[in-house]
């Protein structure tokens, strides 16, 4: 199996997604309150009381989780492309 950088099909543009990926993963394992907190004020035109959407604790430990997933997946994929 041949790598993107064995093929030299690698972009840059695939690489800057995959690190803003990463990025976003890490703020999702590390403090996803401030997720809840960008999408609370986007929902204020459509929700009555947004901040009654806050998740549980459950909740954010669920968000942890599929942050974790993001960054596995990231990284095996920056990991191919580089």
């Amino acid at each position: 199996m041949r790598t993107a950088s064995e093929s030299g099909d690698s972009s840059p543009v695939l690489i800057v997604f995959l690190c803003l990926f990463l990025i976003m993963g890490l703020v999702q394992v590390i403090r996803p309150q401030l997720l809840w907190r960008l999408n609370s004020r986007m929902q204020r035109g459509w929700v009555k009381n947004p901040e009654g959407t806050e998740p549980t604790s459950k909740g954010y430990a669920m968000q942890r989780v599929t942050g974790v997933l993001i960054l596995a997946v990231a990284t095996w994929m920056l990991i191919q492309q580089i």
